[in-house]
């Protein structure tokens, strides 16, 4: 029987190159995409011998749909404070932040719903983002409140200040919180 998909065995360094410099990246950024050493790039594109592996199927979807670095490339900055929602390894949501002007940016990576930080919301609202951030915490309401902010060294209940000690971590599921200031 002949092959079951339509991708081939290797890629040559000089097609590794042009579709590099299609997506106008540099061989850092191009590494960084890929999950290799920036040797490694080096070492393929000006060689000879044909480079295979899981590479080839990753470099024909590139090549073929050069939108999807955009889709995941993690924007600069905005505002002072950032915050991942992550599920295991994987992030789900980047959050901005501007506490002083109350203002909330956000960009998914996934398209289930039930992994984004808001759900169906594109464009949360600074008190979505508050209501958000106490979702990742234990409640308000908990029976020995006190005795819980006292092991975290937390003077009183503070969403902020909960997440920075716990990560948002929550013993149901395999979210966390990764905070960027």
């Amino acid at each position: 029987m002949g092959k079951s998909f339509a991708v081939p065995d290797g890629i040559s360094g000089r097609d590794i190159k042009i579709i590099r410099q299609k997506l106008s990246m540099t061989q850092r950024e191009f590494a960084e995409l890929l999950g290799v050493s920036v040797k490694s790039v080096e070492r393929w594109e000006p060689g000879e011998k044909s480079v295979t592996g899981p590479i080839v199927l990753l470099l024909r979807l590139l090549d073929d749909n050069p939108e999807l670095v955009e889709k995941v490339r993690i924007p600069e900055k905005k505002w002072k404070l950032r915050l991942l929602y992550m599920y295991k390894d994987n992030v789900c949501t980047l959050i901005d932040v501007d506490d002083n002007k109350r203002r909330v940016s956000i960009k998914n990576y996934t398209g289930l719903l039930q992994y984004r930080a808001f759900g169906v919301i594109e464009t949360p609202s600074y008190d979505d983002y508050l209501k958000f951030l106490e979702s990742r915490c234990f409640p308000r309401s908990r029976d020995k409140m006190k005795i819980i902010l006292k092991e975290l060294d937390i003077p009183f209940y503070d969403p902020m200040l909960i997440i920075e000690k716990t990560e948002g971590r929550m013993a149901e599921d395999d979210f966390w919180i990764k905070i960027e200031r």
